[in-house]
């Protein structure tokens, strides 16, 4: 699903399009819709980036097992584990 934001409204709220990107990731790991892994993929922000960035807003980190589990798994790829 792709979802179109018109510049009419990104010039209404004066952000660019990774700023906005940014907002809809916040607000969807804040309601633990998504997952730190996905909404910093969202976001189009490494994860460790998109931790800086909520911590910048006094928002805590959820960690899951899912995020356990996709830590472990990028180890496993990476060869360091």
């Amino acid at each position: 699903m792709n979802i179109i934001i018109s510049n009419e409204i990104l010039t209404a709220t004066r952000m660019t399009e990774a700023e906005m990107r940014q907002e809809v990731a916040v607000m969807l790991f804040e309601r633990e819709k998504l997952t730190l892994a996905q909404a910093g993929r969202f976001a189009g922000m490494h994860r460790v980036a998109f931790q800086h960035l909520l911590a910048s807003r006094y928002i805590p980190v959820h960690y899951w097992v899912e995020d356990f589990e996709q830590d472990i798994q990028t180890l496993r790829e990476m060869g360091r584990l």
